[in-house]
């Protein structure tokens, strides 16, 4: 592999849950803001495009479309990379293949070469970025994933506040081809990050833990897969996958067309805008509030159902938010919206940690991506189909709510029914330390059976033995060959050749040695 660290995600090591984590939280933060809001940054230089090209609107569309298809499609083909050459290399491979297609989108001479370089080039570039990161993150926190899911979610709403005007300043400074030059070199930044994501390793072992470890560790390890599609045995990842397609297919819908719906109620552009801005802004916190509660013990074991609230909360708005009629309810939407909206954006991946796991996340966040890339190309271009027969906004945010109630239900009663309550799995690490632990309490708790009967009647000869006191050993003195009438049946008879040569000092030592466990000699003669 050439002195490639592979971060194989079944090595069996605890997840820090801090320490360099928080590095790999801040390299994930800006992953997720540079995948989700650079397609819609991008649409700021659209009107200098259709001058620039003579194409008409939906032709420029395109280019978002392809950029968020590249996103989500290309999902299993990362989870291959993956886990064949370790989320480090990937990731520094991918933020020279976003860059890089900014760069010669700068150079591109008609809308089809934008569609390559900007579309194809580097929404894969973005790719290879987002999904790796995700997967450290998973590998670096455990107890405070849901935390940590939040604060790197929260990464949406901070780049779209800060790419949109950078996108609109630049194209007034430098024009298009000036402002793609730059945004490509900004995109370099996804190496650095992608440097951040430093492989997990195991801490170096005595002998005796290796020695440990060999003898727990009888059978050989499977051959890791490149693409596990046993996930698809597991029912909650089937039921999440349906769910999630169907959630897609409207949960993108209003953000698309709240900015046309404020206009189309009779107000300026600069103050429809301005909904973006209040929904992203609220976004912002909603995410991180989100996953403080969702780490709350009483709420991370029933984080499925938080989910399906979540998704309930953000389709309820969309059907009282269709009903708007002027600007001020629209501004309550977008802020019930980012609220309902912060809870989905930081729940879905850790909803899905929770379902498959550490080690098959990396394949599993492939599948689902992919199966949602589908429901992306198809949701806002189905309402916008539907605007354009209807003309009535009211009949596009209805719709998009009834799909994302739809899925939360779907996600909600098929948990309910199909999924039974299973004790939560423990690390490799914690499930060795246990069974060598339990291994050697059975060692020095496995006592024959004569040795207990001995004991105890031993004990019930003790009291008797202080009771005869001096009797006793003058008895015994006389007749040394008789022996204590409590002696257990089954014990042999001993001469007194035998008991005279007894070392009481050895005789202690191999009592004291039985199983760990102290036991007097059976006579001090």
């Amino acid at each position: 592999m050439g002195g490639v660290a592979l971060d194989d995600g079944g090595s069996g090591v605890k997840a820090p849950d801090g320490g360099w984590g928080w590095a790999v939280l801040f390299g994930c933060f800006v992953i997720t803001g540079f995948s989700y809001a650079f397609p819609k940054a991008v649409s700021v230089f659209f009107k200098e495009l259709i001058k620039e090209f003579g194409v008409g609107y939906s032709d420029t569309a395109w280019i978002s479309s392809i950029l968020l298809a590249m996103l989500y499609g290309s999902g299993p083909l990362c989870s291959v990379l993956v886990n064949r050459f370790g989320c480090r290399p990937v990731m520094m491979v991918g933020g020279l293949f976003a860059s890089l297609g900014m760069i010669l989108a700068s150079f591109s001479t008609s809308i089809i070469h934008i569609y390559l370089s900007t579309g194809v080039i580097t929404g894969l570039g973005l790719a290879l970025n987002f999904q790796p990161s995700l997967i450290m993150l998973n590998r670096y926190f455990n107890e405070k994933r849901p935390l940590a899911n939040g604060l790197a979610a929260a990464g949406s709403p901070v780049a779209l506040c800060c790419l949109s005007p950078l996108g609109q300043a630049l194209q007034y400074m430098y024009g298009w081809r000036g402002g793609f030059l730059i945004l490509g070199g900004m995109l370099l930044n996804c190496c650095a990050c992608g440097a951040l994501m430093r492989p997990l390793t195991a801490p170096k072992k005595s002998e005796e833990d290796q020695e440990t470890q060999m003898v727990v560790e009888e059978k050989p390890k499977p051959k890791h897969k490149l693409l596990d599609f046993s996930v698809f045995k597991d029912r909650g990842f089937v039921i999440y996958t349906v769910a999630a397609a169907i959630m897609v297919l409207g949960l993108f819908v209003p953000p698309v067309f709240v900015v046309s719906y404020a206009k189309e109620l009779g107000n300026e552009d600069t103050k429809s805008a301005l909904l973006l801005t209040i929904l992203g802004f609220i976004d912002i916190f909603a995410r991180p509030t989100c996953g403080i509660i969702a780490g709350l013990k009483w709420v991370r074991p029933r984080c499925v159902y938080f989910f399906s609230f979540a998704m309930i909360f953000n389709g309820t708005t969309d059907i009282i938010g269709s009903m708007s009629k002027d600007y001020s309810a629209l501004v309550v939407f977008c802020i019930f919206f980012g609220i309902s909206y912060g809870m989905v954006g930081a729940l879905q991946f850790e909803v899905l940690m929770a379902i498959v796991g550490t080690e098959k996340f990396s394949s599993a966040i492939g599948l689902v991506l992919l199966v949602e890339a589908v429901a992306v190309l198809v949701g806002p271009p189905g309402a916008g189909r539907l605007l354009d027969a209807t003309k009535v906004y009211m009949y596009v945010f209805l719709l998009a709510g009834c799909e994302v109630v739809l899925s939360a239900l779907v996600l909600c009663v098929c948990n309910l029914l199909f999924i039974k309550k299973k004790p939560q799995q423990s690390d490799p690490c914690a499930k060795m330390e246990r069974a060598v632990t339990e291994t050697e309490m059975e060692q020095l708790n496995k006592v024959p059976q004569d040795d207990h009967e001995d004991g105890g009647d031993r004990g019930e000869a003790e009291p008797k033995k202080e009771q005869e006191g001096e009797q006793s050993n003058q008895e015994t003195s006389e007749k040394p060959e008789a022996e204590p009438q409590n002696r257990s049946t089954k014990e042999p008879e001993a001469s007194k050749d035998e008991v005279d040569s007894v070392d009481p000092e050895k005789g202690i030592k191999e009592a004291t040695r039985v199983n760990g466990c102290v036991v007097e000699p059976e006579s001090s003669l």
